[in-house]
């Protein structure tokens, strides 16, 4: 059988080397990887985000880390 991907929004953001406090909720746990990364706890477990990587919120509410060729392949930009 095949399967298609529901249409779902999601809220992400590129990381650029800069913490984005404005993106995260006070709970959520990242930090730095000491290399210029964050590291990312998730429901998986700790997934590290390097510059150029999307940060991505799940239909959940969690985040995670998505390499920039894959994020282009899968989402696309809608309006606000």
């Amino acid at each position: 059988m095949k399967y298609r991907k529901k249409p779902v929004v999601i809220e992400a953001v590129q990381y650029d080397g800069t913490f984005p406090l404005a993106f995260l909720n006070k709970d959520e746990r990242v930090g730095s990887d000491g290399e210029g990364g964050l590291v990312i706890q998730t429901l998986e477990g700790a997934m590290r985000a390097r510059v150029g990587d999307w940060i991505i919120r799940g239909v959940q509410g969690e985040l995670y880390s998505c390499k920039p060729d894959i994020f282009a392949a899968t989402y696309e930009e809608t309006q606000p």
